[in-house]
């Protein structure tokens, strides 16, 4: 009898332990699975590993030069930069609401910026006279709010400084939502700008702006904001720019 109560006594044991690992397996592996998979099902990456696929310089004409991609690094250096006209990246492909997550850092005194709505027309000499900028700066440049790292360039400046400085890589996710016409920006996990992307409120904002009337300016043809649809852009400018994980994910 002693021992018959044993083996059942074990038998039980053993039961409620593959019972507990079981459920285990069950609560944590297949979430994690789900998880992942429906990220990669809706976020697209925009950097591959050592090709620029997928992006080319505005206007390209074969001859310029100035960015390169290393280990899925994409660098611009402007000693290295040649041929005419602007040298800013811009996507193949163009969108209209998106959500994107990109890093970047520059190298000290240096900026850059990521544009949307640009549109791609020899009668637009650079790409921000079409397309609205989220400005990328070193953030020990002593310039205005408004230009400062994470603005809405020229006209919404940000609520918080958060910036890392030069040589250290900083994130931003950004937001253009034609559909409830609004635009965010949470740079290194804080919200820092708000605004929207056409209407009254819009115009009011690019009035006091050099964007203002802004094909009346030296470089005189200029749409800008006016497109819902256009490439995305990143920008050339003086010093060492790098941007890295870049994904997309189209609303």
């Amino acid at each position: 009898m002693k021992n018959i109560l044993i083996l059942f006594t074990s038998i039980l044991i053993l039961s409620c332990n593959n019972s507990n690992q079981n459920k285990k397996s069950v609560d944590t592996v297949p979430m994690t699975k789900i998880n992942e998979s429906k990220m990669d099902g809706e976020w697209v990456s925009l950097i591959q590993q050592n090709t620029m696929d997928g992006w080319h310089y505005y206007q390209d004409n074969g001859k310029k030069t100035g960015w390169d991609i290393n280990d899925g690094v994409l660098t611009f250096t402007s000693a290295n930069a040649k041929g005419k006209g602007d040298k800013s990246l811009v996507s193949d492909k163009e969108y209209t609401s998106f959500k994107i997550h990109l890093e970047w850092k520059v190298s000290p005194g240096s900026n850059s910026g990521f544009f949307w709505g640009v549109k791609e027309d020899e009668k637009y000499e650079f790409p921000f006279v079409t397309g609205p900028e989220i400005q990328i700066l070193d953030p020990a440049n002593p310039d205005p709010p408004l230009i400062q790292a994470g603005a809405l360039y020229g006209m919404v400046a940000p609520s918080e400084w958060v910036t890392n400085p030069a040589g250290e890589w900083n994130t931003y996710d950004i937001t253009i939502d034609h559909n409830i016409n609004k635009g965010t920006v949470i740079h290194n996990g804080t919200k820092i700008v708000e605004f929207p992307l056409s209407g009254d409120e819009w115009d009011a904002m690019v009035e006091p702006t050099k964007f203002n009337n802004c094909d009346q300016k030296p470089w005189q043809n200029c749409d800008f904001g006016k497109f819902k649809t256009g490439r995305i852009s990143i920008q050339d400018h003086p010093g060492v720019i790098s941007f890295r994980n870049i994904k997309i994910l189209e609303l």
